[in-house]
């Protein structure tokens, strides 16, 4: 029996159709209604409480923001977008979207959608209230928690955020990142770079005896001289 119920909004029976035969893979996920305009989504959220909405952005009458400003985002089921147009990304995140795609979406970033859905209906309320961040993708852009990201650098004005191996460049400052992520086991190792501790799995020295944290993902930052001490004693209580 599925665990979770998914309800698809789009003014296109193609585009419906398209995610609907994706999630036939997902066996813990069932579709439990199809709408093609917002005044139906909103009649529908109702009546069959999904876990998961796939909403298309540009709907006759009312469009998906509008959607998410009369239901509330507090009330809406988790919500990824689905749109022919790249610009909507920010107001997406800004209405709390887990994530954010480009029709026609390809297997692969379908996929990797999914797998964030199966880990926010599955986080615990601590987990689920984590910070985050919107970070383009070469068919969208998608949303990363706190407890998803490895390091954070700096890249002049913007930073780069680094999850499971690969960087993406976001119109943020290291700074700002910092203040969000700071309380959620965020730790400065230097001036350009931001380390999750939960991420680090040993502390060594490199060839210079400077201090060198390793992370889970194989990545090795570099720690600034005067941080140290401060560093290797969170670790230390952390018992890493």
């Amino acid at each position: 029996m599925a665990e979770w119920r998914v309800l698809i909004a789009d003014d296109e029976q193609a585009a419906r159709r398209g995610v609907r035969q994706r999630l036939a893979a997902y066996t813990d996920f069932a579709v439990v209604g199809e709408c093609r305009d917002g005044a139906e989504v909103l009649a529908a959220l109702d009546a069959l409480r999904p876990d998961v909405l796939f909403l298309d952005v540009q709907m006759p009458g009312i469009d998906g923001f509008e959607v998410i400003r009369r239901c509330t985002p507090e009330r809406m089921p988790a919500v990824v977008f689905l749109t022919a147009y790249d610009q909507f990304a920010i107001r997406a995140f800004e209405a709390q979207a887990l994530d954010y795609l480009l029709k026609p979406v390809g297997e692969e970033r379908f996929a990797a959608t999914m797998r964030r859905l199966v880990r926010q209906l599955r986080a615990t309320p601590e987990r689920a209230s984590q910070p985050t961040v919107l970070v383009p993708t070469p068919d969208g852009a998608t949303v990363v928690a706190a407890n998803e990201i490895d390091w954070i650098e700096a890249a002049d004005n913007y930073a780069r955020v680094w999850t499971g191996g690969r960087g993406y460049l976001v119109r943020e400052s290291i700074r700002a990142l910092e203040a969000r992520v700071r309380a959620h086991g965020f730790l400065r190792v230097h001036r350009g770079a931001l380390v999750r501790i939960d991420g680090v799995r040993k502390l060594v020295r490199n060839g210079l005896g400077e201090a060198v944290a390793v992370l889970a993902s194989g990545a090795r930052i570099p720690i600034a001289r005067r941080r140290r001490a401060a560093f290797a004693e969170v670790l230390r209580r952390r018992g890493t």
